[in-house]
């Protein structure tokens, strides 16, 4: 039995770690397609690179483990049951969920491993990756001169090379605007030719010009223009502007995707006490009235308590004070408007905090009990396919993957609209595949032909017999 069990381990692992890959290597490749723009022409290191595709693949574990799972289940038992293997495991006595316990074991620790992966290293990876992408996007392109072009990338200057020797630093016809003062076009320089060359530490852009002139207007001065001519000049451009800066990470360090389970808690308690004192501070405020100064509030609450009618209280009372108290009222109300819909903007925005905070909670939960759910798809539906390989076993795996991820996307943005609880809508995908799972399951144990076509055209054709059969006996001689 022990051989046998190590025999479909095996048969599974090697499936699950190839499909696990190409899973996850096709998600990161779309990835990547979706932030291409943001990555070519600024010049980033190879290893800037990696380390973002890395921390993005660690960020698309959560997709592809499910996926790799229901694929790798289905491969495995569409393989025995191709090869006549499942059938010589159940003609020795063994039903289909002992076939399935060493792999539901491999399954739990799987999902188990899944979930210390989303609670400890997933927000980590979040973190990172959020960092690294925060501080590509706000990094200037990498510095490139057109022939003909009037380049702007160094700060505070303007050059435009007319074009470019074969080596790419000699220069002709070169004409540089300096913008340093922030005063217009007053100082120019154009030199015939000249070369173009890096310092050693890659930090400044070294131009040597030759056989050129500088003009300048000097507001200030009685001559206002200047104008000089150079054998030879030496310019300097400071490049750090082009060099990446790291960022500080802990600006991203409280973001919902970057908390582990604890943190989360911590941080929807905090939200909910903000919540409540927000709403008793609410109650509070709302209780004060604005009556005018000259009106005596304890002289009208005695009077209103009086046995006079209210149209005599109303004339009595407030004739000296008609107009300021309806002006008051109606200033109050508007008020009182103003100061409701900011109050219930901000709950709203609060509660919209909560539930993220809780989508990802829960998220690190479904994830482990979608592994569980998609193996007990994945595995009954090899056994009544009966194919391996990566042909059919695909197709079918990856529509039960879209209905699980479209699901939970769904739901998902539900909660966050506030339509739905976290708690139902982060679980309703994984509540709607388990009675699949289930009823595969039952129909693989008793060995039912559920892709036969066959069999349905049998079942249609009785029926359409038995019809017939009726019509025959209620027809008159």
């Amino acid at each position: 039995m022990k051989k046998l069990h190590t025999l479909i381990v095996q048969s599974y692992l090697g499936p699950f770690v190839l499909t696990f890959f190409i899973t996850l290597f096709i998600f990161v490749m779309q990835f990547l397609w979706k932030y291409i723009d943001e990555l070519v022409g600024k010049g980033l290191e190879w290893y800037l690179v990696a380390e973002l595709l890395f921390y993005a693949s660690a960020n698309l574990v959560p997709m592809a483990l499910p996926l790799a799972i229901l694929l790798a289940s289905i491969m495995t038992f569409g393989s025995f049951g191709e090869h006549y293997e499942l059938v010589a495991m159940k003609s020795s006595g063994m039903g289909l969920l002992r076939i399935m316990y060493p792999l539901l074991i491999v399954t739990i620790f799987t999902s188990f491993g899944a979930f210390l992966f989303t609670n400890y290293v997933w927000p980590k990876a979040n973190l990172e990756f959020a960092s690294l992408l925060y501080d590509i996007r706000h990094k200037k392109p990498a510095f490139d001169i057109t022939e003909g072009v009037y380049y702007d990338g160094i700060d505070g200057y303007v050059i435009r090379v007319e074009n470019k020797d074969e080596d790419g630093k000699g220069l002709n016809d070169i004409l540089i605007y300096d913008h340093t003062k922030k005063e217009g076009n007053i100082h120019v320089i154009r030199a015939e030719k000249g070369r173009m060359e890096m310092s050693e530490d890659q930090r400044y852009l070294v131009f040597t010009l030759e056989n050129g002139s500088s003009y300048e207007e000097i507001q200030e001065e009685r001559n206002p223009h200047m104008k000089s001519e150079f054998n030879k000049e030496i310019l300097r451009f400071d490049l750090s502007g082009f060099q990446m800066e790291r960022s500080d990470k802990d600006i991203f360090k409280d973001n919902y995707q970057m908390l582990n389970l604890q943190q989360l808690d911590n941080a929807v308690d905090t939200y909910d006490l903000k919540l409540i004192e927000r709403d008793k501070e609410y109650g509070r405020l709302m209780l004060r009235k604005t009556l005018p100064e000259d009106l005596d509030s304890a002289k009208l609450v005695g009077i209103a308590n009086s046995d006079s009618t209210k149209t005599d209280a109303y004339n009595n009372i407030f004739k000296e004070h008609k107009v300021a108290l309806i002006e008051t009222a109606i200033s109050q109300l508007r008020s009182n408007k103003t100061f409701v819909s900011s109050r219930l903007s901000i709950r709203e925005s609060t509660v919209k905090s909560i539930n993220r905070h809780l989508i990802e909670w829960h998220r690190k939960f479904t994830l482990s009990f979608a592994c569980v759910i998609l193996f007990f798809i994945g595995a009954p539906l090899g056994a009544i396919i009966r194919k391996g390989g990566l042909g059919l076993p695909v197709v079918i795996s990856v529509l039960f993957f879209l209905v699980y991820h479209i699901t939970s996307i769904t739901f998902e943005k539900l909660v966050k609209q506030g339509e739905i609880e976290p708690f139902r809508g982060m679980w309703m995908a994984s509540l709607i595949l388990l009675p699949v799972g289930l009823f595969l399951t039952f129909k693989a144990s008793t060995d039912s032909s559920l892709f036969d076509m066959e069999t349905y055209t049998k079942s249609v054709q009785r029926f359409l017999s038995a019809l017939g059969l009726k019509k025959n006996k209620i027809k008159p001689n």
